[in-house]
This record gives structure tokens, C-alpha cells and sequence, in this order.
């Protein structure tokens, strides 16, 4: 590892370049004597020059006549390993300068800058030291610059206001038409004449989400808004300067080509790596109550009740699905949803169902139960609601409808992470924000909500074949997206009929396949109902195909109109591929590597349930074909020849 210090360097810019000397940062000052910093990729410039800084309250900005009184420039690498998710292990090279800056005089404010450049991208966070005689921090807002040099093509989702689930399309957006009273979500995807890039966030502890306006000089380009507290709205951020604060990771990730940055790893690497054991945490696919109504014809009346979640026990046990969720309702006073009813308690059971023997039996049949619980419960007790839980046996919570990312709600993702990993359960948030890497800090957070999934299908036209391919080129660049795919009442857009039971989809049969191969989610929903499952074509992939990975590629496709994507489990190869048109998508096999392979593929036969099954050989040399219908898809399942 390198290491040097320069004092005096606020007379010339400052940089640093990332290991492969592609991606450079620049940072200086702008005219009104503002800290600034750009980035340019093999000498192209990517984001302009961009004002940095905080603001305090009563407009007290720390920004305009920072000098710069030293810096120091280090070569560091992120080497580790993921529990789940999109790559087993991460192995990136960075360069990092950190630049102290200071208002003249003895009782001027400091502020410190730090700076990454990967080979994927940029990172930069500030830093307050101690400073005990300003008193405590009270911050309004950053103000965090990203503008751009030209009107970019950008993909966004306008939420338009704080305090929501997240849930919404990601649509094309022109980086001028981006207004200062505009809230985009995170990410920001943006396309240049020779390279695509995201703006997200990573390491988001102690402090609110962000979103991105325009920037109200009228300058291309966005600026990062904070969420205020709902307790003291004047501010975004409160926290004691006797002792050293860090914001957040603001992060440019960098690629080719839109699809490439799925395989993007910078969040995780820019979030502590875990403390403790997590050899415990188990990726898998768990079978769901709620989406289908729920419909079964082997019970009389299905409802939360043993009964019927026996019998989707059962059904994941014999198909080797790893879990079984019971969702809202089972516990006492519960039921409402969003609403809280007086009296809600964890801790006692209906009488319908025995939530205790429910564990036991599932155990009995290598099926763990996971449960839901309404995020206000578990504020007000969550130490003795997750203790009793533990006690049961349960194997995790689904936490719901916390619609909020403002610094306190982003305290209790911490506090209910660290709590579910001592009483050893898996975590799924769902009224969920936007992930930013904490999945490697916490592993048994092991995925969240945040998206408009198919849930919706159940009582809008709002899931469509465009929407599903989007979100793998948006929402899916900033972590696991529990968005519960698996609905195999397959329709056309055309005979797509709104229903709360037995809900439709407005997409094929290989695109519903396909969607366990494309979307990350180590906790991955088989959404419908055992009747709808049952020898129908593809709930044989649905059983063999992987919730974890350990190794992901883009292959190929275009933003929102369609995308193959292969994933590696051990030696075996999983693709997946959704079209918005009707295509014959080609796919070369490259990656594949030395030997002989098997290949198995799923694709659209001639209704939206049907299915062409194939099974040929072939090596690295060859290519594989899929033909997908107007909003389909296909899977294909690749092992070597023994």
C-alpha cells in the first residue's frame, strides 16, 4: 500500500486515476471559490465540473472559501467474500485522495474529502472531524453535484415526493428536463456517445437516503436531496460533532454498455465488511401465501390457517424449495396491512394456526418458515418479539411498510439488521428504499422490496413486458430485489384481465423463467399458488435453478426493450432472456471455457404458457438460440459433459 502526504496544494488541482489509468478524477475550485470535482473516462469528460459541500442550517453553507491544507493518496483493493448475491467473491483495485479542507481563521470549520477511482467507477464521501465548539450538526442538505457536459439520455424514476415504498417506472427521462423540484430514485442510469453510467449510494448509516433534483442554476446535471427528519423538518441530518462523521458514498459506476452495469460490484465493496458469523444465513427460494389469493384446491377454506400453510409446506418440500412464507395475519389483531391495529402482538398466534407446530412440521421437511411482521411492532419491542421468534425456531422476518428513508428510519434498518443477525433470521424489508450495498455488512439482510413488482399485476396494467426489462438495467444495479416473480397464469397483454385471486400476468411463461435468472434476490419468491404450479411446463427449472450466484455477465440487450443475462452456480451456467418484441435472440458461448457442455433450454411455445423444451451439446465455440415471443423469454440450464 502506498501512502504520501503534500500540504499546500491548494494552488493547482488535485486527482486521482483509477488503477487501469482510464478513469480520472479531477478536483479543484470553481470561481466562487467552491470545491469542485469532474470525471472523465479515457479523456472523455463524463460529469463536469461539480460543487461539493454541505448545508447547515440558516444557510450556512460549508462550501465557498475552503482551502485545501493537505492531501494525502493511497492504493488500496476490496478483497472479499458474499454470503448471497450477485458474485461469490469481489476482487477491485482502487486509488483513494483525501483532501482536508479549512475555513481561514482559528475558528473555521474543517471538512475532509475522500475520493475513490476504480476501474468501475468513482466514489467520493465527505468527512467532519471532531469540532465540539460548533456545537451539534444540524444539516439542511448536501450539495453534491453531479452535472453533466450534454443533454444525456437518462432512465429514471420521478418519485415526486419523500416518504413512499419506492415503487414506481423507471422511464426515459432527457438529463434537461430534470427540475429542480424533481425527487429521481437512485439510481440514475445516464448514456453518453461511448459509455453508460449510474448514480447511486453506498454506506448509508446514521443518515437519510438521498435522491437527485436538478440542479437550480439551470446547469445540466443533478444534485443530491436529502429526506428531512419527520421529528425536526428544518433539517435532514442531526448528530454530535464530538466525534468524527462520515456521510455516505456518493458513487458513479462506469461501463460500456447499460448492461454491463449489473455486474457492477461497487456498492457492496464501499459498505464494512460483517462482524461475527454468518455461516448460518441459507439463499433460497421460499413458496408464498399472500400473491395467489391464496387458491387451493386441497383445502376447503385457504386462508392463514394450518391447513392451508401446511399444504404450501408440503409443496416447497417436494419441489426443494428452502422456504415457506407466511404472511400478514397470523398473528393476533393483524391482517390490515399498512393499518396497525390496537393490540397487534407477535408473540400470540391466531388460534387458526399454530404458528410453533407450523415450525416443527416444515423443519421436519427441510423447510424453514419465514413470517411477517409490521415494522411499528417490532419499534416499539423488537427485542422480545425477535427473541420469541428465535425460540420458535422461525427462519426469518418479511418487515412491511416503512415508506420512509429519513435519518431515523434509516437508524432502524441498523438497529432491526444487527438485531435479526444476533437471533440468527434472515431479514427481507419490504415499503422498502432503495438498497446501497449493506447486504455485505449484514448477510442476513438478504434482500428488500423497493420496486414495483408483480404484486401489482393484482390490481393494475402497470407490470409490463417494457417495465420488467427496465428494472434490470435500473433498480437492480443497487442490490436484491424481492420484486416475487413466478406468477404462471401467463396471458397476453391483450387478454390480460385484473384480478386479486389468481392474479395474471401480462408476460409469457419463459419470461416468468427468465426473471429467476435476471433478477438478484437471495431470497427469491415462487409467488403463486401450488395449484397453479402443478404439472405445468417450467416448474422443473424453477426447482433446479439458484437464489445465489457466483459469478454474473451481461451478455447482450438494449434499455427496456430486452436483455440476456448469465449467471454461474459451481460449473453450471444459467441464462435468462426477456424481449419486450418478438425476437430470436443468438447467444455466443465464449464464456463457457474449455469441455463439453449440456445445454437445456426453456423458451415461448405458441400460448403464453407454453414452452419449447431442447437439449443439445456443444462447446464454447458454439452459440445457443432462444426464440422468445412479444413479451417473453426464455432460460437456458448449461453443465459440463461428465
Amino acid at each position: 500500500m502506498l501512502f504520501w502526504a503534500a500540504p499546500a496544494v491548494a494552488a493547482s488541482p488535485l486527482g486521482v486515476v483509477s488503477p487501469d489509468g482510464r478513469i480520472a478524477v479531477t478536483l479543484s475550485t470553481n470561481a466562487e471559490r467552491k470545491p469542485t470535482w469532474q470525471v472523465s473516462v479515457d479523456g472523455q469528460p463524463v460529469i463536469a465540473p461539480s460543487v461539493l459541500g454541505l448545508q447547515m442550517e440558516r444557510y450556512a453553507e460549508l462550501s465557498a472559501g475552503l482551502v485545501a491544507t493537505s492531501s494525502e493518496i493511497r492504493s488500496g483493493r476490496d478483497r472479499y467474500h458474499l454470503v448471497a448475491g450477485k458474485a461469490a467473491s469481489v476482487d477491485e483495485a482502487y486509488r483513494e485522495r483525501l483532501i482536508h479542507y479549512a475555513e481561514p481563521g482559528p475558528d473555521g470549520r474543517r471538512i475532509d474529502l475522500i475520493v475513490r477511482a476504480y476501474d468501475s467507477g468513482v466514489a467520493l464521501r465527505y468527512r467532519l472531524p471532531v469540532q465540539p465548539h460548533l456545537g451539534p450538526l444540524r444539516l439542511v442538505n448536501e450539495l453534491t453535484q453531479f452535472a453533466f457536459p450534454a443533454d444525456y439520455a437518462c432512465t429514471g424514476l420521478n418519485l415526486g415526493t419523500f416518504g413512499t415504498s419506492h415503487e414506481g417506472e423507471f422511464d426515459p427521462v432527457r438529463a434537461s428536463l430534470i427540475r429542480p423540484h424533481n425527487l429521481y430514485e437512485l439510481p440514475l442510469v445516464c448514456r453518453t456517445s461511448r459509455f453508460a453510467f449510474a448514480i447511486a449510494e453506498a454506506a448509508v448509516t446514521d443518515w437519510p437516503a438521498s435522491y437527485l433534483s436538478g440542479i437550480d442554476t439551470g446547469a445540466l446535471g443533478v444534485v443530491v436531496t436529502l429526506t428531512r427528519r419527520p421529528d425536526d423538518p428544518d433539517v435532514a441530518v442531526k448528530a454530535p460533532l464530538d466525534r468524527s462523521i462520515l456521510t455516505p458514498w456518493r458513487v458513479v459506476m462506469i461501463a460500456p454498455r447499460a448492461g454491463m452495469l449489473i455486474e457492477n460490484t461497487l456498492l457492496t465493496s464501499l459498505n464494512p465488511p460483517p462482524s461475527g458469523d454468518f455461516s448460518w444465513v441459507k439463499p433460497g427460494k421460499t413458496v408464498w401465501d399472500w400473491w395467489s389469493g391464496p387458491v387451493l384446491a386441497s383445502v376447503t377454506k385457504a386462508g392463514t390457517n394450518d391447513a392451508t400453510e401446511r399444504a404450501f409446506v408440503d409443496f416447497a418440500a417436494q419441489h426443494g424449495f428452502d422456504y415457506a412464507m407466511v404472511d400478514d395475519g397470523w398473528y393476533r389483531h393483524s391482517g390490515d396491512g399498512r393499518f396497525l391495529n390496537p393490540g397487534a402482538d407477535p408473540t400470540k398466534p391466531i388460534p387458526a394456526l399454530d404458528l410453533p407446530e407450523l415450525v416443527r412440521y416444515a423443519r421436519g421437511k427441510g423447510v424453514g418458515i419465514i413470517v411477517w411482521v409490521h415494522w411499528k411492532l417490532l419499534d416499539r419491542a423488537m427485542e422480545p418479539i425477535l427473541q420469541q421468534l428465535e425460540t420458535w425456531g422461525v427462519s426469518g422476518i418479511k418487515v412491511d411498510f416503512m415508506d420512509r428513508d429519513d435519518q431515523e428510519m434509516i437508524g432502524f434498518y441498523d438497529r432491526i439488521a444487527a438485531a435479526t443477525a444476533r437471533h440468527h433470521l434472515l431479514l427481507d424489508l419490504h415499503g422498502a428504499t432503495h438498497p446501497w450495498g449493506m447486504t455485505r455488512t449484514w448477510p442476513n439482510f438478504i434482500t428488500q422490496e423497493g420496486v414495483l413488482g408483480a404484486e401489482y399485476n393484482k390490481w393494475t396494467r402497470r407490470i409490463t413486458a417494457r417495465h420488467n426489462i427496465t428494472l434490470a438495467y435500473t433498480r437492480l444495479l443497487t442490490g436484491p430485489m424481492d420484486y416475487t416473480p413466478g406468477g404462471f397464469r401467463n396471458r397476453t397483454p391483450a387478454t390480460f384481465q385484473i384480478t386479486a385471486t389468481a392474479p395474471e400476468t401480462q408476460t409469457t411463461r419463459g419470461a416468468a423463467l427468465a426473471m429467476y435468472v435476471i433478477y438478484e434476490s437471495p431470497l427469491q419468491s415462487i409467488a403463486d399458488s401450488p395449484d397453479a404450479y402443478r404439472g405445468q411446463p417450467g416448474l422443473d427449472f424453477l426447482s433446479a435453478v439458484p437464489a445465489s450466484w457466483d459469478e454474473t455477465r451481461f451478455l447482450q440487450g438494449e434499455l427496456g426493450e430486452d436483455i440476456v443475462l448469465a449467471r454461474r452456480r459451481g460449473r453450471t451456467w444459467y441464462i435468462g432472456a426477456m424481449t419486450d418484441a418478438a425476437r430470436t435472440v443468438r447467444i455466443p458461448l465464449a464464456f463457457l471455457g474449455r469441455g463439453r457442455f449440456r445445454a437445456r433450454s426453456w423458451s415461448d411455445g405458441a400460448t403464453p404458457t407454453a414452452l419449447v423444451t431442447a437439449t443439445r451439446e456443444l462447446t464454447a465455440g458454439d452459440s445457443l438460440s432462444l426464440r422468445l415471443a412479444a413479451s417473453g423469454g426464455g432460460v437456458a440450464m448449461i453443465e459440463p459433459v461428465p
